[in-house]
């Protein structure tokens, strides 16, 4: 599935997931274990150990949200300008026999 601002959460997702963290990080500091973290906030022990981890070695910081993932655009600008026009021009009627031809589908009908 994607999503319209390219991550898998939307902004106001991944500020509530950065929250579950935070709260997570004052249960750090007050040495509670990690299963009953887990419990309260209803998610993996092993999230609540990499969140853990990341909070011994960079504080809360390192809980902070990153933005939203996925890899960068690698078309250059003439390449998505020549994109954008053929996305508006629509694509030509190709019929049935295009659609079901190939190796996988045996011959056209």
């Amino acid at each position: 599935m994607r999503y319209a601002d390219g991550g898998g959460l939307s902004e106001r997702g991944r500020a509530t997931r950065e929250a579950v963290r935070l709260q997570a990080a004052q249960w750090f500091a007050q040495d509670v274990p990690a299963a009953e973290i887990a419990r309260r906030l209803r998610v993996s022990t092993n999230a609540v150990y990499t969140w853990r981890r990341r909070w011994r070695a960079e504080g809360e910081a390192g809980l902070a949200s990153k933005g939203p993932g996925g890899s960068s655009c690698r078309l250059d600008q003439p390449r998505l300008d020549r994109l954008a026009q053929a996305v508006e021009q629509g694509q030509p009627c190709m019929g049935s026999a295009r659609i079901s031809a190939g190796p996988w589908l045996g011959s056209p009908i």
